[in-house]
């Protein structure tokens, strides 16, 4: 019960510095009061790591023990009540300056033009964008008690910056609870007399938490490059290409509803906010697609949802279906009312025929068609507009799609190196008149582009620039 309170003390805590109220006295003060120096410190390590993902131990060091400082000398009793804004503007300046010891953020020359609260509030409200892939990776067991036995301060605060800067996505109640939970089983484990049977226990006991930390990390970054819609489309279209066989109303309302789980955990402060709606989301995709696919149907017989979800967002796409073409809408349904939801629908129907199509193509897919039906349902004469554009379509997009299908194809079913030699031959093929280098050129892009986009867990904003 006392864990569970200074989680929920240390996430409204953070919420304050997350939102830009890091400067308001009084409630920096109640909040270090309450929790205490030492819990206040491991909230500032774990949400400087997250909000400055890129920033090395170092920097987000120098950070933590300015605000850790600021707040033990301006929130004692008998301080002066402008101690702390004082000492906040001294902060700012520091941000400001040329040699700042603080992580560096493209945003803070900008934040820096402003001055007073609005520019502290606008270097508070700074944060860097998604890692594209996270980087900890946990060491053996016995490097672990090494490392532990060595400086259990030192090695605390280590595993802190880096859990939190490659899972800066994850909700920050989640990343409370999984750092609070793995320093336990260390301290633990680590002066047991059976260390190996003690960490095997714990890590088992971890699994569920460890699960939701990865997979609302991954949700998270799309939902943070993406934003409700496109995620809910994102999320739509990797349906499609799983279960092929579910129609466009049964898989839409699931694809709504995982976009609602992002748009109301990703930021929440609520303790239990993204395990709850994650499972909820979980037994609805069972009940509505079990019976339809035997692979999901498998996913969903174990009775750790958390496991089924995991096991359901790992599956790869199934093999395309024989459909006929789809039908494309029409230039009236496209500037109609519904004009989103026909264009979505006529997508969904491109990713099921396409499933190796990975989700940074579909995603650039999805940005353009609303831009040309903003585009064309502008003009006095829509029907032209959109007439010229489907010529332009035809000729360029389909051809697309069909290549990278096939490369991405490809890349998921062959080992690397017969990956590489089928891919080589295709280019010379294509390219007769091509230079050695020039081919090799070719080859290295392609080659990069399915090696970090054609998975399933690509990085949205990575990929984005590769497409």
């Amino acid at each position: 019960m006392r864990a569970a309170l200074a989680l929920l003390l240390l996430v409204a805590a953070a919420d304050a510095l997350h939102r830009g109220k890091a400067y308001v006295r009084e409630k920096v003060c109640n909040e270090y009061r309450m929790l205490g120096k030492e819990n206040f410190r491991t909230l500032t390590i774990i949400s400087s790591s997250r909000k400055y993902s890129n920033g090395t131990f170092e920097e987000i060091g120098h950070l933590v023990r300015e605000i850790v400082s600021l707040a033990e000398t301006c929130c004692a009793d008998g301080a002066d009540p402008s101690c702390y804004d004082s000492g906040s503007t001294a902060l700012s300046a520091k941000s400001c300056s040329a040699d700042s010891p603080f992580p560096a953020h493209p945003g803070t020359a900008e934040c820096c033009s402003r001055e007073g609260l609005e520019q502290k509030l606008c270097l508070a409200a700074l944060r860097h964008p998604p890692q594209p892939l996270a980087r900890y990776l946990q060491p053996s067991d016995r490097e672990l008690c090494q490392a532990f036995r060595q400086d259990p301060m030192e090695f605390a605060d280590r595993f802190l910056y880096e859990y939190a800067s490659s899972y800066s996505q994850a909700p920050l109640p989640v990343l409370m609870a999984s750092t609070r939970t793995f320093l336990s089983m260390v301290s633990t484990c680590c002066i047991s007399s059976a260390p190996t049977p003690c960490f095997l226990k714990e890590k088992l006991e971890r699994k569920t938490l460890s699960l939701l930390t990865l997979t609302s990390n991954r949700i998270c970054s799309r939902f943070s490059a993406y934003g409700k819609d496109k995620v809910s489309f994102s999320y739509l279209a990797s349906l499609a290409q799983k279960v092929p066989t579910a129609s466009f109303e049964d898989l839409l309302p699931l694809a709504e509803d995982a976009a609602e789980v992002s748009s109301q955990c990703c930021d929440s402060v609520a303790e239990d906010c993204m395990q709850k709606k994650l499972l909820e989301h979980t037994a609805k995709v069972c009940t509505a697609l079990s019976a339809r696919d035997g692979r999901v149907a498998a996913c969903c017989e174990g009775k750790n949802l958390m496991e089924n979800h995991f096991c359901i967002l790992a599956m790869l796409p199934a093999p395309a279906p024989k459909l006929p073409e789809p039908a494309e809408p029409t230039n009236k349904e496209l500037c109609g009312k519904e004009g989103a939801l026909h264009a979505t629908r006529f997508l969904f129907e491109l990713a099921r025929r396409h499933p190796n199509l990975p989700d940074a193509v579909l995603a650039k897919l999805y940005d353009t068609s609303g831009k040309l039906r903003g585009e064309c349902c502008s003009t006095k004469d829509p029907s032209a507009c959109w007439d010229s554009k489907r010529k332009r379509i035809g000729a360029e997009l389909f051809p697309f799609l069909e290549k990278t299908n096939q490369l991405c194809g490809q890349y998921t079913k062959l080992p690397f190196l017969e990956f590489k030699k089928r891919l080589r031959e295709g280019l010379v093929q294509a390219e007769p008149e091509a230079r050695p280098a020039q081919l090799e050129q070719l080859l290295e892009r392609r080659v990069s582009f399915a090696s970090a986009c054609c998975l399933p867990d690509a990085p949205p904003l990575l990929c984005a620039s590769k497409v």
